[in-house]
């Protein structure tokens, strides 16, 4: 994964992953799709779906390219967004302890409205 929002305005992060065959790259690409619109996240456009030798998804804020890895070695991505910082998918990933939600009290009525605690670099967001 890199962070790619300091060096361009299409998107905070690039996820590039390969697969061996044309079939990995589906089971992937729709594995991707289930687990992130179970989280809220909105598919804005999906690319190379035809072919599946690159199959490029958009999250808006994320975008995902899933290669065949003969595909991935020639365009080599990598190199090209190499001035990017490299996230460890696994500690993104990785569940957090929950933190303490805090309180303040409403203009309305008295009531007391929880703030939102901040998760990780990955939410969804409004529009998702």
């Amino acid at each position: 994964m890199f962070e790619v929002a300091g060096l361009t305005t299409v998107a905070d992060y690039f996820v590039i992953c390969s697969a061996e065959s044309q079939r990995q790259v589906r089971a992937i690409r729709d594995h991707i799709d289930d687990t992130l619109s179970q989280r809220g996240c909105r598919l804005f456009s999906t690319e190379g779906e035809e072919t599946c030798r690159w199959v490029l998804m958009d999250y808006s804020d994320l975008i995902i390219h899933i290669f065949k890895e003969e595909v991935r070695s020639f365009y080599a991505l990598e190199r090209l967004w190499g001035d990017a910082p490299q996230l460890d998918m696994e500690e993104e990933l990785r569940p957090r302890a929950r933190q303490p939600v805090k309180r303040r009290a409403s203009v309305r009525g008295g009531l007391s409205i929880p703030k939102t605690a901040k998760g990780g670099r990955l939410r969804a967001r409004k529009g998702w």
